[in-house]
């Protein structure tokens, strides 16, 4: 499930609520990353199912990439496929960024639904198992690069 928390002054008075995961449409597995966009749009990296999920202000859940099958396949919409994708991040064009963990690699998901893959092929930038990925203003990735201890940054300008 995935859960929202209200903000309050005093941690008696915060709200805990179920957004999404409780029907058999929505059930996530072993969900990881979130990160939430100027219009409300929340992303889940649905860990245990290979795919990025949208969560609407509405509540309506969609899978904008990846499917239950594990793989690592550039293309649009449930045509991509991940192996287990940890993190993500929007950038304030509406890009989504993925650590797609299993297979060593960073990738984006155009507002469009296409998923390219950006950084981790190369061999300066090998990760392993990278996990969290953040993104900034100026459109440099931050990444979390757990089984080699490090966090990285990939200067990256959206085209």
């Amino acid at each position: 499930r995935i859960r929202k928390i209200t903000p309050a002054d005093r941690i008696e008075d915060r709200m805990v609520s179920t957004i999404a995961g409780t029907g058999s449409a929505t059930q996530f597995d072993d969900p990881s990353g979130v990160a939430v966009d100027s219009r409300g749009n929340v992303y889940v990296a649905d860990t245990g199912n290979n795919r990025i999920r949208k969560i609407a202000p509405t509540g309506v859940v969609s899978t904008i990439a990846g499917t239950n099958t594990a793989g690592h396949v550039d293309d649009t919409g449930t045509d991509a496929r991940f192996n287990s994708p940890n993190g993500v991040a929007v950038d304030s064009r509406g890009n989504v960024y993925v650590a797609d963990s299993e297979n060593n690699r960073i990738r984006k998901i155009t507002p469009a639904g296409v998923v390219s893959t950006i950084a981790g092929t190369g061999s300066m930038a090998q990760f392993n198992q990278p996990r969290g990925v953040a993104v900034d203003s100026s459109g440099n990735i931050y990444v979390a690069d757990f089984n080699n201890h490090r966090i990285r940054k990939v200067e990256y300008k959206v085209p």
